[in-house]
């Protein structure tokens, strides 16, 4: 089977809430790699790891004469601040840098639940008859139906391609509000369709079916 493209994954609100309170109020970048943000948050958990060495190290270049105080009377002689002023800078830049992928972070989750409550609001499918049940089966020839459910059998070369295939499917059932049963077996995942509030097959099974099998040979 051929290969097929994952976008990324969606992302809920109380995530994205989660994900800005890291940035903001601890550490910049771990709430961006919470959320799967992968090059921006190492980016900016390097940026805040960096410029807190360099405020340590200005702080114990800065405390070590003063100790020495202790044993002799020589005047200390206090760092330059560039090093605490890099440090500062380093930091800036990675709060600031995980505060604008926060912002985008909420921005996404925000669009997400609208599209969903959209999909909410259609209005509900009609039950299919079976002269349409046997049509629409000509289009999806690879599901096979048992009472009032599709199913098929994706085979994948092995384990990790089944799972990109379940994350795939999953990211378009929330896009499409319509969500399969999933079976997953090894390199072996099996999708099950119905439409629950009408009580059998519609034609959003078939649609979605279709969608389906065009993902699978991506």
């Amino acid at each position: 089977m051929k290969q097929f493209s994952v976008n990324r994954k969606p992302v809920s609100r109380s995530k994205a809430k989660n994900a800005a309170m890291l940035n903001l109020l601890a550490t910049p970048g771990l709430g961006s790699l919470l959320c799967g943000r992968w090059v921006a948050g190492t980016g900016q958990l390097l940026f805040s790891v960096a410029g807190f060495t360099f405020v340590i190290v200005w702080f114990f270049k800065e405390m070590i004469p003063y100790y020495g105080m202790m044993f002799d009377e020589d005047t200390p002689h206090l760092p330059g601040m560039k090093m605490l002023a890099a440090g500062g800078n380093l930091f800036a830049v990675s709060w600031l840098w995980s505060a604008v992928t926060s912002f985008s972070l909420l921005r996404e989750s925000s669009s997400g639940r609208l599209r969903s409550l959209e999909n909410s609001a259609t209005p509900p499918q009609l039950k299919m008859d079976e002269t349409k049940i046997f049509l629409a089966l000509r289009s999806v020839p690879n599901w096979q139906r048992k009472a009032d459910v599709i199913s098929r059998t994706f085979q994948f070369k092995d384990f990790p391609a089944a799972m990109k295939f379940v994350d795939a499917a999953a990211q378009l059932a929330e896009e499409e509000w319509h969500h399969p049963d999933i079976d997953i077996r090894w390199n072996k995942v099996t999708l099950a369709l119905t439409t629950h509030d009408a009580d059998g097959l519609t034609d959003k099974d078939f649609a979605l079916a279709k969608k389906f099998d065009e993902m699978s040979f991506r």
